[in-house]
């Protein structure tokens, strides 16, 4: 996209830039279906005017943000060439990115487009691949090191890259096994006070590592890879007295594990694995007065060489936009009233505890 001085507006800083859509891309696949990418793009540059004649786009305004709009244009068509399609929930990420890098907030050293073309795996027809920049490096981050902490709230995609990387593993050679394991102690109940079977008691706490191994693999191919052993879903404590080795291992839910569990789990580490470790630490379900071991071990292990920290936040939240709002919502109101996960010291016994319990996790 080319940038000139405009020749009609007398204020200062102001530029025009101009943009061909080459031939071989169709104007919907830029604009999208009913203009709907064009109306993202001019909702988050509401000061610039952004027209299109034909296969020409134009925008005129303040130099920052025509600067800006050429290069959501120019990372569009890099998106573009790969085959991948735009969507509006593309456009708004690049966006962001770019106002990020152009804040001073990010490195801006990956650029939108390599972001949004990272495949991890691809099945049945769709593909998995980050969708935000503290994703790729999450992902990237799983590439580089033994042991790696994902952590952040509820619907940043901790838990399901971690699973594609694990798939991609298995598929490609480099481990031989795929063990999933999760604490299945939540909400002050274990299962010897639930009814039912073994499987029956342990079957709610896994089922979403379940949900998404079914995304990933051929469902019929599930029951046989779990009967040769090559995937494992087990809770945590089946983990204790084993060495893991050839093995991607990911501990999910884990501020639901005590000190002890993590090290425990930590200490399995055979040779030829990996390890990814998720988990919210704003969602912590212990019981009263128990210290979680996602929040003690990222003052043990901060620095330890090989073993990597990824933090994701509200924008990195890829389910409905509103799950993000309400992250933010809630850090706000904590923040506010200091509180941790809405609790204040003064509701009761049990809000007390968990109070108390809260300052030493």
């Amino acid at each position: 996209m080319t940038q000139t001085p405009t020749a009609h507006t007398p204020a200062q800083g102001q530029a025009r830039a101009q943009f061909t859509v080459p031939a071989q891309h169709p104007m919907v696949t830029v604009l999208g279906s009913g203009d709907a990418l064009l109306r993202v793009i001019e909702k988050a540059f509401p000061a610039a005017d952004i027209h299109v004649r034909g296969n020409e786009i134009s925008a005129v305004g303040d130099s920052r943000d025509v600067a800006l709009i050429s290069r959501v244009f120019d990372e569009m068509m890099l998106v573009l060439r790969t085959g991948q399609p735009m969507t509006e929930d593309a456009v708004e990420r690049s966006i962001a990115m770019l106002k990020a890098s152009e804040n001073g907030e990010s490195d801006g050293l990956e650029t939108p487009a390599q972001v949004l073309t990272q495949n991890i795996l691809s099945s049945r027809g769709r593909t998995i691949r980050p969708k935000t920049l503290n994703q790729k490096r999450y992902v990237d981050a799983i590439d580089k090191h033994t042991i790696v902490f994902g952590i952040g709230p509820a619907g940043t995609g901790k838990t399901y890259l971690a699973m594609a990387k694990a798939v991609q593993a298995l598929q490609s050679k480099q481990v031989n096994r795929i063990i999933l394991t999760r604490p299945a102690v939540e909400a002050g109940e274990r299962l010897g006070f639930l009814p039912g079977t073994l499987y029956e008691k342990i079957d709610p706490y896994l089922r979403p590592l379940y949900d998404a191994l079914h995304d990933m693999l051929d469902p019929d191919s599930i029951p046989r890879l779990m009967a040769a052993g090559t995937i494992e879903v087990a809770p945590l404590a089946y983990m204790r007295g084993r060495t893991l080795n050839d093995a991607f291992i990911i501990l999910d839910e884990a501020q639901n594990t005590s000190p002890e569990q993590m090290k425990m789990f930590l200490t399995r580490l055979g040779f030829d694995s990996k390890i990814v470790i998720t988990g919210d630490v704003t969602q912590v379900d212990l019981p009263d007065g128990t210290k979680s071991g996602l929040r003690q071990v990222q003052d043990i292990l901060e620095g330890v060489e090989d073993v990597h920290f990824s933090r994701l936040s509200s924008h990195d939240v890829v389910r409905h936009k509103l799950v993000g709002r309400i992250v933010d919502a809630y850090e706000q109101y904590d923040s506010k009233h200091g509180t941790e996960n809405g609790g204040h010291k003064s509701r009761g016994k049990s809000a007390a505890s968990a109070a108390k319990g809260s300052k030493g996790k």
